[in-house]
């Protein structure tokens, strides 16, 4: 029945994040089984440009580390934000949610070269987090149960939350900072006086994506649900209540 019930989770998944999380659960358990090592996957400019090794572009974005806390934790947010993402505002937008992968991950490339990080998954699920964040301004959130607060301070709670734990805050801060430039692209200056959209995803784009028929029997996980999961006694990240509070 569980096994069942999987299936059927993993099916209604849409495409962009089932591909995402199923790449980054194979590789880990690639690297947990000794079929590849992190040494294989990790970002390093010399090697992908000197020898080529451009798969290293891609599989830098998909390993978490080993089995543990910090591997369930970016998972589970990783799967929660970005389907939210890719089943509320960027519903029916496959393309646009692809080219922002793209956006996002060629900048933190970027930034990668000159700041030393060699695996860019958290960033990448920070920056996730961001957007969704401030796309749904009037959710409010609550933390282990301690403190209420609304969703766009979810990646500076998160960042926090780094700190305490010991972890560098540079992961948080690349996310945030990428998040929030994608977002004033996309959402903020296009409705400024004079604005216009900056990012346009390309057309092949649209053909690979976009081109198909909507299933009408799809069944979306709500944008404006707030995603997460259990912190310690029973409290989650996100109130069940799937409508967002009104100021």
């Amino acid at each position: 029945m569980a096994a069942q019930t999987f299936q059927q989770e993993f099916v209604q998944m849409p495409p962009v994040t089932r591909a995402y999380t199923t790449a980054c659960v194979l590789t880990t358990i690639a690297v947990q089984l000794d079929i590849i090592t992190p040494f294989q996957i990790y970002f390093n400019p010399d090697l992908i440009f000197r020898q080529y090794q451009v798969w290293r572009l891609v599989t830098n974005f998909l390993y978490f580390g080993p089995i543990g806390f910090n591997f369930l934790f970016n998972m589970i947010f990783a799967y929660r934000y970005c389907r939210m993402l890719e089943e509320g505002s960027f519903r029916g937008r496959t393309a646009d949610f692809f080219f922002m992968f793209i956006f996002g991950g060629f900048l933190m490339i970027l930034l990668a070269l000159f700041v030393n990080l060699v695996f860019l998954g958290s960033a990448f699920t920070i920056m996730l987090v961001y957007v969704w964040s401030r796309r749904n301004p009037y959710v409010r959130m609550n933390f282990f149960g301690l403190m209420n607060f609304q969703a766009p301070y979810l990646p500076w709670v998160l960042l926090g939350f780094s700190l305490l734990l010991g972890n560098s805050i540079i992961v948080d801060l690349m996310g945030i900072a990428i998040g929030h430039i994608y977002y004033f692209f996309e959402d903020v200056f296009p409705q400024q006086p004079g604005g216009f959209r900056l990012l346009k995803t390309p057309g092949f784009l649209k053909y690979m994506f976009d081109s198909h028929h909507e299933d009408p029997n799809y069944n979306p996980l709500p944008e404006d649900r707030p995603g997460g999961f259990d912190w310690g006694q029973g409290q989650q990240v996100g109130e069940d209540n799937p409508e967002p509070d009104q100021q």
